[in-house]
Formats: structure tokens, sequence, C-alpha cells
């Protein structure tokens, strides 16, 4: 597993890179209308998913790697749902991104306890999961703030998230699979 995902690092790197850019636009517009959030939102849902379902597809001689490709179909449904229905209400909308992110969240701390076999700073992964769940709480907690009152918090968590698949990716392209030594520690510098 550790071979086939480290190949895909840049994968994980470029999905932080849209979540970075997804939060950093909710914040410099603040003033947005909804509709426009929620295109936002279903852009970067399907950006994301893509890019979780090729490197899901890419891993399938792989044990459970369905489990990716789980997380990319949810992310598309809830992208393809926010596009087809962009004036839906706030709390529903809430409820969508809820939703997403805790199953999202569930599905990558699973992800993270199967990478923890082979390689070391699994917890970015893991650590992203759960920020992807407590999100998702909060906004099932708290819906009555509306999601423009909020768009301050998801903007963070794109923004926190995005950084930590970032970092997730640049350590899985230095991960060599165990056993197996780096040529930088056979290097005699």
């Amino acid at each position: 597993m550790l071979s086939s995902v480290s190949k895909n690092w840049w994968v994980f790197v470029l999905r932080g890179i849209f979540a970075i850019i997804f939060g950093i636009l909710v914040l410099v517009f603040p003033g947005i209308a909804l509709v426009t959030f929620v295109l936002y939102f279903a852009a970067y849902a399907l950006v994301d998913g893509v890019f979780t379902i090729w490197s899901a597809i890419q891993r399938r001689d792989r044990e459970n790697w369905w489990v990716h490709l789980l997380e990319g179909i949810v992310s598309i449904i809830a992208g393809i749902v926010a596009f087809l229905f962009p004036g839906i209400t706030a709390l529903t909308l809430l409820y969508v991104i809820a939703a997403w992110a805790i199953v999202t969240g569930v599905l990558e701390i699973w992800a993270a306890i199967q990478l923890r076999k082979e390689i070391e700073g699994e917890f970015w992964l893991g650590l992203g999961g759960l920020l992807s769940i407590i999100f998702g709480i909060l906004l099932i907690v708290f819906p009555g703030s509306g999601a423009l009152a909020v768009l301050t918090l998801i903007a963070a968590y794109s923004i926190v998230f995005g950084v930590m698949m970032i970092l997730l990716g640049f350590r899985l392209r230095s991960a060599t699979p165990t056993g197996t030594t780096s040529d930088r520690a056979s290097s005699p510098v």
C-alpha cells in the first residue's frame, strides 16, 4: 500500500492546495451570496472527489482500496447535490456539509489506521479525519447561526485541513516501504 500511496503523494498535496484555495476564497469574500458559496463548495467537493477516486483506482490492487473510492464518491455526491440545488436553505446546506465532513472524516481515520502499518506520520491523515468529524458535529450542534455566519469556521477548517493534506503528501513523498533503504540513508554524506 505504501508504494502506491507514496507514488501518488502529489494527489494529497493537490487536495490540500484546493482546500486552502477554497478557504481563502471564503475569507476574502465574506459577503458572498449563499448561492455563490454553494457553488464554491460544490466545485471543491467535486475536485476533491475526483482526485480521491483517481487515487483509489490507482491502488485498486491493494486491500481496502474501496474505502478511498467510497470517500471520493461521497465528495462527488455532495458536490452534485450542491450544484443541482443551489437555492437550498442554509440549514440544508449545513447538514449536507456536516454529513460530508463526518463521513469523509471517519473514512480518513480508518485509512490512517491502515496506513499506520506501513509508515510513521500517518497521523496527519487521522488528524485531518478527526478535524473533519469535529467540524461536522459543530455544524449539526449549532445550525441556527446559518451558513453565512459559519463561513469563517468553514474557511478555517478548509485551510487547516489543506495544510494537513499537504504535510501528509510531502511525508508520503519522502517515505520508503518498510524494510528498504532510502538513497539518503545509504549516502555517505
